[in-house]
């Protein structure tokens, strides 16, 4: 007798409804992504790719060029600590404002949280971009980018990490009279100390990325080398900026890594939340960011007069009021949707892919693909990729889906690795074979984790899919860069909050469906 599947799983049902709702949103984005991989097959697109990848060997290797290769290499690092550190002296006023933390009633500032909102919730390339408008091309434009947009990230970070402690030390230090200020510093930090150094380290091997990204819209750096050797198709160049870049990353990665075991090894004998070694940490990163500045011969009193102030203003009340008519926000509401898709489909690519490539039997030979293809920014991807299948959504979204796999399958690994063992064996002394064990006994428990990891990254995708446009793949980036490239503010004013827009939505949406799936 055959039995009814809702008789045998009382969840088919449920399961079933919700793969046809899935099915059902993700179609329109796909259509929307215009996702049609034949065209990675046809003929013309393959000649003109291969020609493309064929002229990357042999790398340049010309003293002249490696000079500026060099300098560059030097100025992304430069930016990225610079950019870093001004995001830091940012993120601790605002954390500060923004944060319940210390306080005898848990209390949030919604006007600062309003302001972190504005300043992650734009991308670092837009920023960008309006300060090369107003300061001119150079690495000033990337720095003050990467502050604005990264102070509003660790902003809010800091002031979450230091809601999650216990709040017992703070309070007792307040009952005792002590002030806030204080009891932050002696009744929190010590034991949040930690976490908020391994943040700001990880933001930092970010910013390097970041800061080559913000080159090709004039802001120094690799990114800036990276886009003349392109736009030149001089693919030599752009393969030696490429494997400079990859250098860069790697030892970016395995700086990162040596600081976050040596915050990781407490000191014998603590008499306060701060030993020698952070001390001596302390003191390398504060020099390390006086010679960036030195180096990129940034003058941050020139930055600060009221003339710059007056150029900043002037340059942004010309983008006010935006622009309102049908006509654009019909468009608008095409780039939104173009961005969206983009964001999803390279993001579900991506964990495919990515998920794949993190299985215990792949991982061992996959393991530089995963640090080659994270290593590389998403608009160098974009431009690559847009070679092979053409200008357009689908460009965007493989761009996305090539980064995000190094991204995820790093991460979905460890996810796997921490996941409780006790399942899986339970499996296999029952004479389960290893993928049925793997994925009944090992999965599941690593799923939540490897769904909140797929989750973050897509709010982090949403916003480069706003800016893929500026090489041609579609989306808000594509009309932003349009409108300003014509000096068209008003119509630029509108792309730039719908980007916001879209942006908070997203995290929205991302933190709710966390919630659901708690």
């Amino acid at each position: 007798m055959l039995l009814n599947p809702a008789a045998r799983d009382p969840a088919a049902r449920s399961r079933l409804i919700g793969a046809l709702a899935t099915l059902a949103v993700l179609w329109p984005l796909f259509q929307a992504a215009e996702v049609k991989p034949g065209v990675l097959f046809d003929p013309g697109n393959l000649k003109v790719i291969g020609n493309f990848l064929a002229g990357f060997l042999p790398p340049e290797t010309g003293a002249e060029f490696l000079g500026y290769l060099g300098k560059a290499t030097l100025e992304t690092l430069a930016i990225a600590t610079a950019g870093m550190a001004l995001a830091f002296v940012l993120a601790v006023p605002l954390a500060y404002l923004a944060s319940g933390a210390g306080r005898e009633k848990t209390t949030l500032n919604p006007l600062t949280r309003s302001l972190l909102t504005l300043l992650r919730g734009i991308p670092e390339l837009v920023w960008a971009l309006v300060f090369v408008r107003v300061f001119g091309l150079g690495p000033a434009a990337g720095v003050l980018a990467l502050g604005l947009t990264y102070g509003g990230m660790l902003a809010k970070v800091y002031a979450e990490i230091l809601e999650s402690v216990d709040a017992a030390p703070a309070r007792a230090l307040r009952h005792n009279g002590a002030g806030r200020p204080l009891a932050i510093l002696y009744g929190l930090l010590p034991q949040a100390s930690k976490e908020l150094a391994s943040y700001t380290v990880y933001r930092w091997e970010c910013a390097i990325r970041a800061s080559v990204v913000m080159g090709f819209v004039g802001a120094g750096g690799l990114g800036q080398l990276m886009d003349q050797a392109m736009k030149m198709l001089n693919g030599g160049e752009a393969a030696s900026i490429l494997l400079a870049f990859m250098v860069l990353v790697f030892s970016a990665d395995g700086l990162s890594g040596w600081l976050r075991r040596a915050l990781d090894t407490p000191p014998a004998n603590r008499a306060s939340p701060f030993g020698w070694r952070s001390s001596v940490l302390g003191l390398a990163l504060a020099g390390s960011v006086v010679a960036s500045f030195i180096f990129l011969e940034i003058d941050l009193k020139s930055l600060l007069t009221a003339e710059a102030a007056r150029s900043i203003g002037e340059f942004i009340a010309g983008f006010f009021p935006p622009d309102l008519s049908a006509d654009w926000l019909a468009k608008i509401g095409k780039g939104i949707w173009e961005t969206l898709a983009i964001s999803v489909v390279g993001t579900l690519l991506a964990a495919v892919a990515g998920l794949l490539l993190a299985l215990p039997a792949w991982r061992a030979p996959f393991s530089f693909l995963l640090n080659t293809l994270r290593s590389v920014p998403e608009l160098v991807w974009a431009t690559i990729t847009a070679l092979a299948v053409g200008l357009g959504p689908f460009a965007g979204a493989l761009a996305l889906a090539l980064h995000t796999t190094g991204v995820l399958g790093r991460l979905y690994a460890e996810a796997l690795d921490n996941a409780p063992r006790p399942p899986s064996n339970a499996l296999r002394l029952a004479g389960a074979p290893g993928g049925l064990a793997f994925l009944y006994g090992t999965l599941p428990g690593a799923a939540p984790q490897l769904i909140a990891y797929t989750l973050y990254r897509w709010e982090m995708n949403i916003r480069m899919a706003a800016i893929l446009g500026f090489v041609g793949a579609g989306g808000l980036g594509q009309l932003l860069y349009f409108e300003l490239s014509l000096f068209h503010h008003a119509q630029a004013s509108t792309v730039i909050i719908a980007m916001l827009a879209l942006s908070i939505s997203v995290d929205q949406a991302s933190a709710w469906l966390r919630r659901c799936m708690q």
